[in-house]
């Protein structure tokens, strides 16, 4: 864990950021080609997170971007932010920078004044769905979503 670099994204990031993103869903079995219009966040993370209250971080690892993870203010409840787009490339994975990266979001969410953080996954991520409870999120609702014929786990944490 200690050669993970852990830094705010930089506009020059924006391809290698798209990159991981892709190349993180298709090993987790989460990318739909289809859907992919829905990630326009990832062609504007300074406007999607930065401007908007919340926090990109990247992570380096001898100079490459090996991980990512972000949060967003939620948008109905003033003290919890939305957990999104947390990648580790496959490569690097079970070393601790999910790790790394998701304590560093957490701790940048509460000296913000945030309580809580909230997060979706999809069953089929099980990797993810075992991080996350294994790091405290407690599933709080399960709900099919028709127009992507996928079932979402909704988590909470109180930060």
């Amino acid at each position: 864990m200690g050669d993970l670099t852990v830094r705010r994204y930089d506009p020059a990031d924006a391809d290698t950021v798209w990159d991981l993103h892709e190349r993180a869903l298709r090993d987790a079995g989460g990318y739909d080609e289809a859907f992919a219009h829905r990630d326009t966040d990832l062609r504007d993370v300074t406007g999607a997170y930065l401007d908007a209250g919340g926090e990109f971080l990247v992570g380096e690892r001898s100079g490459e971007v090996v991980a990512m993870g972000a949060f967003q203010p939620h948008d109905t409840d003033d003290g919890a932010v939305v957990l999104r787009r947390m990648r580790v490339a496959p490569a690097h994975q079970r070393a601790g920078h999910g790790t790394r990266l998701l304590h560093e979001l957490e701790a940048r969410a509460r000296k913000r004044g945030f309580e809580r953080a909230e997060l979706d996954t999809t069953p089929a991520q099980t990797t993810a769905v075992a991080f996350y409870e294994h790091h405290g999120y407690e599933r709080i609702g399960r709900e099919y979503v028709e127009a992507a014929d996928t079932t979402l786990l909704f988590y909470e944490k109180s930060l």
